[in-house]
């Protein structure tokens, strides 16, 4: 069970107590507006742990040299501060939010390599992908001389003859076949 500093629990006998004050400063201070307790049924004060470190503190500030008046400024400045540095938390919060839904706004879509949908910001783009660095050796295969087609795989030309050499044989095959000499 978490405790509630911030409720009024203490009479003014005990807050003076804890506070190690007279319960007439007390009273002094609550007509000054340094401390305001809250106030229960008949008009009586009940102060809360929080009081209570405000009375400390202003025991502290007063042994210390500094006026009633001048305690009250720095209270009131402390509690303007704690005001503003809430609002900046607010508003930082705010402005995250802000920034959030902007980021979803501006998302764009894209195809993803596998052919998924891609969310992505707007301006940024997808990783390019990879070149294979595989090598692929290419060897034609040879043509046939004689036959005019190719040769069975595994199987080369005449050795030793040359391409002019394999036209010519091919040219004079050709016109034997028609029955022509030269």
């Amino acid at each position: 069970m978490a405790i509630d500093f911030t409720q009024p629990v203490f009479v003014i006998s005990v807050a003076a107590e804890l506070a190690d004050m007279h319960p007439q400063t007390l009273r002094q201070y609550d007509r000054m507006g340094l401390v305001t307790p809250s106030r229960a049924s008949g008009r009586a004060r009940r102060y809360s742990q929080l009081d209570v470190q405000k009375l400390r503190q202003i025991q502290e500030l007063s042994q210390e040299g500094v006026s009633l008046e001048g305690i009250k400024r720095i209270i009131q400045l402390e509690n303007q501060v704690q005001a503003l540095q809430t609002r900046v938390t607010e508003l930082s919060e705010e402005l995250e939010r802000e920034r959030r839904a902007r980021q979803e706004r501006d998302m764009i879509f894209t195809a993803g390599s596998a052919g998924d949908v891609v969310r992505m910001a707007r301006g940024t783009r997808r990783s390019p992908r990879k070149v294979s660095q595989a090598l692929m050796l290419y060897r034609p295969a040879k043509p046939d001389a004689a036959a005019g087609r190719e040769a069975a795989p595994g199987r080369d030309a005449t050795p030793g003859r040359d391409a002019a050499s394999a036209r010519r044989d091919a040219t004079s095959s050709t016109t034997k076949r028609r029955g022509t000499q030269k």
